[in-house]
């Protein structure tokens, strides 16, 4: 069982950077591939970027990338996502999810079976 809990979100005008954070709890993070998601008003959830469990790969949304940067601190039980260059289009509810232990990355919603609460982001012009 992983507990998700996102941090980092707030109000930004474009062009802007935010860093959120996910902190897990459990022993089991550094063996389980995590991603991050996002869903606008009246949009479906969406996949942004997903980092392996050994941190030695990552996957991205095509529209983000260059832009954010996933990564991941095993030792504290940590995610993060590096958001730059941020545009009004990137204004939603940001999720971190988490996977069962040594599965590789996916970006399919349905292949994460724990969720934190989302933080919301928001992106002025």
């Amino acid at each position: 069982q992983v507990q998700l809990v996102e941090s980092g979100g707030g109000l930004v005008q474009a062009g802007g950077s935010l860093r959120l954070s996910c902190a897990a709890s459990g022993r089991t993070f550094s063996s389980t591939a995590v991603g991050w998601f996002r869903q606008a008003p009246g949009k479906e959830r969406e996949f942004v970027a997903a980092i392996h469990w050994s941190g030695g790969s990552t996957t991205y949304e095509d529209s983000v990338k260059g832009r954010f940067t996933i990564s991941r601190d095993n030792a504290k039980n940590t995610m993060y996502l590096q958001m730059d260059s941020l545009k009004p289009a990137d204004t939603a509810v940001y999720y971190c999810a988490a996977r069962g232990r040594y599965y590789g990355t996916s970006a399919s919603a349905t292949a994460y079976p724990y969720w934190g609460q989302g933080t919301q982001v928001t992106v002025s012009s």
